[in-house]
């Protein structure tokens, strides 16, 4: 009885060791949701909503600002966009793909905006600054990694590597980005692609946890934590509910997710366990 009672005990301990618990969603008021960031400086949320087709170009596209406890402070708080989706902040300044341009909003004045053109690009999708203020978009349809240089968003790296590149962070100043069939590793200064980690599934949002374990989700609903060597570890599925995950903001401080639900309409926070 005594070895009975420390199974069953212990087995549920091992099977939730690692898992994404709810903490809050927004009402479904937003409009296609397909981006999260969070911005620690300004302590603000923004939401990139698509608001229909992902590759159409038809201004309906907006951006919404979040409170970091779920509260929309201003639903449409930048407006114009036409498809929106992966963002990144620096120097005052939200960059934010928009199909074949990348657009600058001011965060103070979000009616003040420039767009940037990206000759050739076919579905600009995730966006990352580095430490010095350079900016980098994934081009899923063209397997490329582009830059922003001198008011354009030009091709700085195209490689069988890239394909279906989407997913972008930085971790001890490497570009990571997750492809197609693996997740790579990209040295700004030599411009060299390494493969970290191999058949992870489709990567959408990436979150570098430290310690070569990495927090991705694959657009239907699944979110696995990953590691070179290792099998993924599913931590939350919600495919079957078609409650999709796509590219997730991350608040460190309190190990708070944020999953934007797509056609479910929502953004909802999951606090991550790790033991």
């Amino acid at each position: 009885m005594k070895k009975l009672f420390f199974l069953l005990v212990w087995i549920p301990f091992v099977v939730n060791a690692q898992s994404l618990q709810p903490k809050w969603a927004t009402q479904p008021v937003l409009k296609t949701p397909e981006s999260v960031l969070y911005d620690a400086k300004t302590q603000q949320v923004f939401v990139s909503n698509i608001n229909g087709n992902p590759s159409v170009k038809d201004g309906n596209g907006f951006i919404s600002l979040l409170s970091p406890d779920g509260k929309i402070i201003k639903l449409h708080w930048a407006t114009g966009l036409n498809a929106p989706k992966g963002s990144a902040v620096y120097g005052g300044y939200l960059y934010v793909s928009d199909i074949d341009r990348v657009a600058r909003i001011n965060l103070k004045q979000p009616d003040k905006m420039l767009f940037f053109p990206a000759p050739g690009a076919k579905f600009l999708n995730d966006v990352v600054a580095d430490d010095k203020g350079n900016i980098y978009i994934t081009d899923t349809q063209n397997g490329a990694l582009y830059k922003l240089e001198k008011g354009y968003a030009k091709i700085w790296i195209q490689s069988p590597l890239l394909a279906g590149a989407n997913g972008l962070a930085m971790e001890n100043g490497k570009i990571l980005l997750g492809a197609k069939d693996h997740l790579v590793q990209i040295d700004p200064e030599t411009k060299s692609v390494k493969i970290l980690v191999d058949n992870p599934g489709s990567i959408d949002g990436l979150i570098p946890l430290g310690d070569q374990k990495y927090l991705v989700s694959d657009w239907a609903g699944k979110i696995q934590i990953i590691s070179p060597g290792k099998n993924p570890v599913v931590v939350s599925n919600t495919t079957k509910e078609k409650i999709n995950a796509a590219d997730m903001g991350y608040i460190p401080g309190e190990n708070l997710v944020l999953i934007p639900t797509f056609f479910n309409n929502r953004v909802v926070a999951k606090e991550l366990i790790m033991h």
